[in-house]
């Protein structure tokens, strides 16, 4: 009896899992789109993609050490290359990159460092540079470069792409344009969905080839750094919502199959309406947040002035959160249901 039972401070089992490694994890999820887009788009789409990278954590170690006193290990985490490589993937291959490092700082420094850091910032970084962009740059923003294939030598059979000079439009726009019953925009010039599930389409770098991102997503969930409540919510929401307005008037309006693989949809839905500092962290709240998501992006893409409405939708919902976190509370054990808690 003189040996004593010692228990140390939970928690008492550990899964293994840290910040560094779901970030670093999301990264490799993102390499299938980055290579997408060098593929379609050219050696520009990586020196983009780079340039956005070094930018971010460049402006968080700039910030975290001269304004806030750190020590700027917050630079290896892997969050302001997450950012980084998030923000180029949602910029057009032609940009300056001059408009990219604006980007990065306002990404950094007003979307995630003001607010103090990792964990603290309210809205998703990456969608706040770009939208930013997209107000500040409306036309370098809006120039998308015509994707054209052509095939390699006949010993390797890869298949690359080039770009026109002329820009084209983007899938959303010819939506866009058939909903609002544009004469220039008929329904044959939408393009296939096997286009769409590929990426021979225009559009931002990593946004284009929809079986890349769904590959990064299964990846994620797999590995258990997302759960499937808010991309599956907002998708099903897209596709109930658009297949409606469809089977009302399908002269107007397209198969929700073109919503679902068109667009920032994909990339926003898996790897940014996820993000652990601006989603809820009920199951109730997310499904919640992802329905909310889904409605805004269809509300915009058909009635706005936008033809893409997922970094608006999920900035809004990004304010929402803590009222969703916070009316989403399980209820605690013990508790008398209707019971206010303290």
């Amino acid at each position: 009896m003189n040996q004593k039972l010692l228990v140390s401070p939970s928690p008492h089992i550990h899964s293994g899992d840290s910040i560094e490694k779901n970030m670093y994890r999301v990264v490799l999820a993102l390499i299938p789109a980055l290579i997408a887009s060098v593929i379609f788009f050219g050696w520009n789409a990586l020196f983009l993609s780079l340039i956005s990278i070094a930018s971010c954590v460049a402006f968080e170690f700039l910030i975290g050490r001269f304004m806030m006193g750190q020590d700027g290990m917050s630079i290896t985490d892997g969050s302001a290359i997450i950012t980084g490589l998030l923000l180029g993937l949602n910029l057009p291959s032609e940009l300056p990159w001059w408009i990219v490092v604006i980007g990065a700082l306002v990404a950094i420094g007003i979307g995630k460092m003001a607010f103090g850091g990792i964990g603290a910032n309210i809205f998703n970084p990456a969608i706040l540079g770009r939208v930013f962009l997209l107000v500040s740059f409306p036309q370098q923003m809006t120039t998308w470069p015509r994707v054209k294939e052509v095939m390699e030598s006949a010993h390797n059979a890869v298949t690359t792409a080039s770009m026109d000079a002329v820009s084209s439009a983007t899938p959303l726009a010819t939506i866009k344009g058939i909903a609002s019953g544009n004469p220039e925009f008929p329904m044959q010039s939408l393009g296939s969905l096997r286009d769409l599930f590929l990426g021979q389409v225009g559009g931002s770098l990593g946004e284009v080839s929809a079986v890349a991102l769904i590959l990064g997503g299964i990846y994620l969930l797999i590995r258990k750094v997302i759960t499937w409540e808010i991309p599956v919510s907002i998708l099903v929401t897209v596709f109930v919502f658009a297949g409606v307005m469809h089977l009302v008037n399908p002269t107007l309006y397209v198969s929700p199959m073109y919503h679902l693989l068109s667009g920032g949809l994909l990339i926003g839905a898996i790897f940014m309406a996820t993000d652990y500092s601006t989603s809820p962290m009920t199951r109730s709240g997310q499904i919640l947040y992802g329905v909310c998501i889904g409605l805004l992006t269809m509300l915009i893409r058909l009635f706005g002035s936008y033809p893409e409405g997922m970094s608006f939708a999920i900035l809004v919902m990004n304010a929402f959160t803590p009222m969703i976190n916070r009316f989403s509370r399980p209820h605690l054990f013990g508790q008398v249901r209707g019971e206010k808690q303290k």
